[in-house]
């Protein structure tokens, strides 16, 4: 039995044996990643738990709307060598244009590109970051945090351990529940289950986390509404 995060990691096991069962957690997108032909019946060895559903992705335009009224352009910190970084652009720009939003996608792959394309994209006012899920933004996390910061730029992410080391706000799933789901299957698989026919489960638990030393920093007000809806408040 092999428990895996990240398609990076699943991938390349998959390579290796078709035989050995397998229950990943925290991979975006199983399917379109080659990771499982359905959800509802995954087959062969390979089971597991996502982290997000792409319809997620427009949220975090709305919540930087809702924290910033006048806001007109948004910055989207992306990977586009992944389906899930593209995929999740996609959604937000699904509805940019009834927020009255223009998106611009900055790579996150080199830290270099990070820092000038921010500073050329700050130049306006009324502006804000969005960071999709992807491993070069999540290495280079530090980095996205102190250039937003750097250029007061408001910012939303996709995990809450993004706020609670600086980042303004975050929205998206409870990592370690994943987690929690799987060692089920890990149980259910080793009581005698094929993993074949357990399906693959989305997210059922979201958590929004709100940085109120960044916001003053940023000297943002944040509206009692969203404050009232925060699983939680890092001060």
């Amino acid at each position: 039995m092999i428990l895996a995060v990240g398609a990076i990691t699943v991938s390349p096991l998959q390579q290796v044996s078709r035989a050995v069962p397998i229950v990943f957690a925290n991979v975006t997108d199983p399917v379109g990643a080659g990771v499982v032909p359905n959800l509802a019946r995954p087959g062969g060895n390979i089971t597991g738990f996502t982290n997000f559903e792409y319809g997620i992705s427009g949220k975090w335009l709305e919540l930087l709307k809702e924290l910033v009224p006048n806001l007109r352009r948004a910055a989207v910190l992306r990977d586009p060598t992944i389906i899930a970084s593209i995929s999740q652009f996609a959604s937000i720009q699904s509805i940019a244009p009834s927020l009255s939003v223009e998106l611009s996608p900055i790579d996150t792959r080199e830290a270099g590109d990070i820092e000038r394309s921010v500073a050329g994209f700050a130049r306006e006012a009324n502006s804000g970051l969005i960071v999709v899920t992807g491993t070069s933004a999540i290495m280079r996390r530090e980095l996205i945090i102190s250039v937003a910061a750097r250029y007061r730029l408001p910012a939303v992410y996709p995990f809450r351990y993004y706020a609670s080391t600086g980042g303004l706000i975050a929205y998206g799933p409870d990592v370690l529940d994943a987690y929690r789901h799987a060692a089920g299957y890990v149980d259910r698989i080793l009581k005698g289950e094929k993993p074949g026919d357990l399906p693959v489960q989305n997210p059922t638990k979201y958590e929004l986390v709100i940085n109120l030393k960044t916001t003053k920093a940023l000297g943002l007000d944040v509206p009692p509404t969203l404050l009232a809806r925060a699983d939680e408040v890092i001060e």
